[in-house]
């Protein structure tokens, strides 16, 4: 049996980093999912998925330097007992605190200090197993702040040192969440894309480049950059978040989907087949979906490349469709991008989008399927 309740999950946007205008966000505010959350814990019991993703906003709950009230990120505890529900906590979600950022010489110790407070409050709030992402999607976190200044430091060429600090920060975080809790899970997760050569002639640079997708997963490892006490032990549950602009040609463009007459994208199934051969721990998609009209053909190809990955032997567990409800651009917060199993209407309530949930229903009987026969023949 999978570790997680549900091979289907949900993920809330909770991004709570500041934004390209010097604004700090709080998607998870924003949509109301702190205030809604036995609502939408309901609604995502219709759909049988019993898995969550969420986020505690770290720049929330530290209320000064190494002071933290994790009032709001009980509720949400509570209600999951109350509902069944199963959660992954991210403590870093894209953002900090004010003042610091992952070169700031105090960024790891506060770091680490919110993961000792968390890890002792989540032991006095439940009895439930933690699942803990220490520092969401590092990749994509280090280029978007330190290459092309989307949030603090709002840097440029710098997207290697973001890199270095946030593995350091999240390697002694890693240590002191199993020091106090030996029985936490640790996911990892990263973006999971493909770039193909474009019109780059030099196929070496090509795959180069491709492997720098796992250079934060092979950090945590101690794979690379040993001196900063990364170990294999650190990688028990590995996570990628696949969109469909996560494969693109070289200095040109995303590739098309739906493609057109000639296909070219590599199908999910081989790159998480690619992700298992690397690493050979369990994994699951820990984001994916699309917006607007081509959500339920998004979910039909991820649950049938799902299906391909699992007739294959990988131990993939889930899929977590993100996000359950509708969001704002993170530089917009006027602008909705009409991408949730429920969209928002201007009170926030949500509105079914009944193609994709169809699609889930329809995903669910497909998958349980591939999942008994992997269980029977891994039993024999």
């Amino acid at each position: 049996m999978s570790i997680f309740r549900s091979f289907f999950m949900g993920g809330y946007e909770c991004a709570d980093h500041i934004n390209r205008s010097g604004e700090r966000v709080n998607l998870l505010r924003v949509t109301q999912h702190d205030a809604r959350v036995r609502e939408d814990y309901r609604d995502l019991l219709t759909l049988g998925i019993t898995t969550v993703r969420e986020g505690i906003c770290w720049s929330a709950v530290e209320t000064a330097p190494y002071a933290f009230d994790f009032s709001e990120v009980k509720n949400r505890i509570s209600a999951a007992e109350e509902y069944g529900i199963q959660i992954i906590w991210d403590l870093c979600h894209f953002g900090y605190p004010d003042g610091i950022y992952p070169t700031h010489p105090h960024f790891h110790l506060r770091f680490v200090a919110l993961c000792e407070a968390f890890a002792l409050f989540h032991k006095s709030a439940t009895t439930q197993q933690l699942f803990v992402v220490p520092i969401n999607e590092i990749s994509f976190l280090s280029w978007h702040s330190g290459d092309v200044r989307g949030t603090v430091p709002f840097a440029v060429n710098s997207g290697w040192d973001i890199k270095y600090h946030l593995c350091r920060a999240a390697i002694l975080g890693i240590s002191m969440l199993k020091d106090i809790n030996p029985d936490c899970r640790i996911v990892l997760v990263e973006p999971l894309i493909k770039i193909h050569p474009g019109f780059e002639t030099n196929l070496e640079h090509i795959e180069n480049l491709n492997g720098h997708q796992f250079q934060a997963m092979d950090i945590i490892a101690g794979r690379m950059c040993p001196e900063l006490g990364g170990k294999e032990d650190y990688l028990e549950i590995l996570g990628f978040n696949y969109y469909w602009n996560s494969q693109w040609d070289h200095g040109i463009g995303s590739l098309d989907w739906p493609e057109n007459d000639v296909p070219r994208r590599t199908g999910i199934a081989d790159l998480l087949e690619m992700a298992y051969l690397r690493y050979g721990k369990p994994l699951f998609l820990s984001e994916t979906g699309h917006f607007g009209v081509g959500r339920a053909l998004w979910m039909d190809e991820v649950t049938n490349e799902c299906i391909k990955a699992l007739q294959r032997g990988i131990p993939l567990l889930g899929a977590c469709i993100y996000p359950v409800t509708d969001r704002p651009d993170w530089d917009d917060l006027n602008v909705y991008h009409d991408c949730g199993i429920w969209d928002l209407d201007e009170n926030k309530n949500r509105i079914p989008h009944f193609p994709v949930i169809s699609k889930i229903r329809e995903g669910s009987t497909l998958l349980q399927a591939a999942l008994e026969n992997q269980y029977s023949f891994i039993a024999t």
